[in-house]
């Protein structure tokens, strides 16, 4: 009897030690693991979202591995992370499904589903969650980022290939266009449409100038009309750059012919709420319908009639009209839109007429209004122009093709010159004045290739008279 319950104690304690040894290979295992996480995190690491918890912590095995184990502290046990746990009597740890199998993880403690979200530039987004990437949207679903696949206007590899470059001019990213689509950048900040035939078929007035005449290499009509031309506006979100250069071209010439009597500048926004015909205001419009506004109705000045501060309201309606007196001089029938200003007088011009693209006219008679058609509106590189003489910038990308009939823009050409261009070489350009506001380009103007019709800038220039009746001329 005593040989049997000796016996007995002797099987326990023996069992006892073998167990403890069990235990601590499993812990020594476990620090094994621990060890050897910084190793194996590349490859096992897996949308880690709560540090330290289980397989969150060192991801999913897919055969018996025991590195695949930790320290499951709630049982005083060791579990794993690997698909052999999935057994009658599993050893799995607890996020095992949630984690390994993308199972949404069971919280008693909450009565609900608990959400794992996505991982962006390591921060934590709940299921749901939208960011914006440029002008492209990213939702978070079902641990997974869904995005938009738009074009952007601002193509960072663009703008650093072009500055890599020699290509004669430098580019900028800049933040009124970060955001926006390329579709967006061509409906929004450009807005001329395409010019009739009749336009179209008119015959070029060329300049007649002494033939001893010595044209100057270098030439900016600012510094020959000093405070006389006008500087660039912003027309930001209003495709309307048919009533921006029109305005400012036909101001301008007024300025000149006055002999600096009248330097207002005239207002784009009346052309946009006035000129009514179809209805384009900033959804585009015709250059026709704009120099026949001018010469029908006129413009009162910008101070008078401001731009609006929001141009997609819907009760952007004319807020000046005009009449003819016997002599046919127009004159507004009500005051200002904007109070301060006092002076509503009207100012209109002569009908178009062409001009060559021989600088000569340009120095004799003032800036003319440059319409440019087609390939120039299309190409994504323009609308990062910084500095320099600008030239298209053949891209990989074919999306631009997409907006041909967007493409037409329209600026004021306002001198000329030549400079040092890409490669060294000496290049003729062309000084214009573009409608994005003084912070684009050199304080909004912009340089272009000249005589080689660089994006159609030479196929179609559009000038007008200002008519001054005998009193107002100087």
């Amino acid at each position: 009897m005593w040989t049997g319950y000796k016996f007995f104690i002797f099987f326990y304690l023996a069992k006892e030690i073998w167990t403890e040894k069990q235990f601590q290979k499993q812990v020594d295992l476990a620090s094994y693991s621990s060890r050897n996480h910084s190793i194996l995190e590349g490859t096992r690491f897996k949308r880690s979202i709560f540090q330290g918890q289980y397989c969150r912590s060192f991801g999913c095995c897919e055969g018996r591995n025991d590195n695949c184990v930790t320290q499951f502290y709630e049982a005083n046990a060791l579990c794993y992370c690997d698909k052999f746990c999935e057994r009658e009597n599993s050893d799995c740890c607890p996020d095992y499904k949630s984690f390994c199998q993308e199972e949404k993880e069971w919280l008693p403690h909450t009565q609900s589903w608990y959400p794992e979200g996505c991982i962006r530039d390591g921060l934590h987004y709940e299921e749901g969650s939208v960011i914006k990437e440029n002008c492209n949207s990213c939702t978070c679903s079902g641990q997974h980022w869904k995005c938009s696949q738009h074009v952007c206007l601002v193509l960072p590899e663009l703008i650093e290939h072009i500055n890599k470059g020699d290509y004669g001019w430098t580019a900028q990213n800049y933040s009124q266009f970060w955001g926006m689509t390329l579709e967006e950048g061509f409906r929004f900040r450009l807005g001329t449409l395409p010019p009739s035939p009749v336009l179209l078929s008119m015959n070029e007035m060329r300049a007649t100038l002494p033939e001893t005449t010595d044209l100057p290499e270098f030439f900016i009509a600012s510094y020959k009309w000093p405070g006389w031309t006008h500087g660039p506006l912003d027309q930001k979100n209003c495709a309307a750059s048919w009533a921006f250069s029109t305005a400012s071209v036909a101001a301008d010439r007024i300025a000149i012919q006055s002999n600096g009597r009248y330097t207002a500048n005239l207002s784009p926004q009346n052309l946009i709420s006035c000129c009514a015909k179809n209805r384009h205001g900033c959804n585009s419009g015709s250059i026709d319908r704009a120099w026949w506004y001018l010469r029908k109705r006129g413009l009162v000045s910008h101070a008078c009639y401001p731009l609006f501060k929001d141009q997609n309201i819907s009760n952007n309606s004319c807020a000046m009209t005009s009449k003819a007196d016997g002599r046919g001089k127009r004159h507004a029938t009500r005051p200002c839109p904007n109070n301060i200003e006092k002076s509503n007088r009207i100012y209109q011009c002569s009908p178009p007429y062409r001009v060559s693209s021989n600088v000569s006219e340009i120095m004799q008679n003032g800036p003319a209004s440059r319409r440019w058609f087609a390939i120039m509106q299309v190409h994504e590189d323009f609308f990062h122009y910084k500095t320099g003489i600008y030239r298209h910038v053949i891209s990989t990308n074919e999306e631009s093709e997409k907006y041909r009939k967007l493409q037409t823009h329209a600026v004021k050409l306002t001198g000329w010159g030549t400079l040092k261009g890409a490669r060294g070489q000496k290049e003729k350009f062309w000084i214009a004045a573009n409608s994005w506001g003084k912070s684009w380009g050199e304080n909004g103007y912009f340089r272009i290739l000249r005589g080689v019709n660089e994006s159609d800038i030479e196929k179609l220039i559009i000038a007008a008279w200002g008519q001054l009746t005998s009193s107002d001329e100087p």
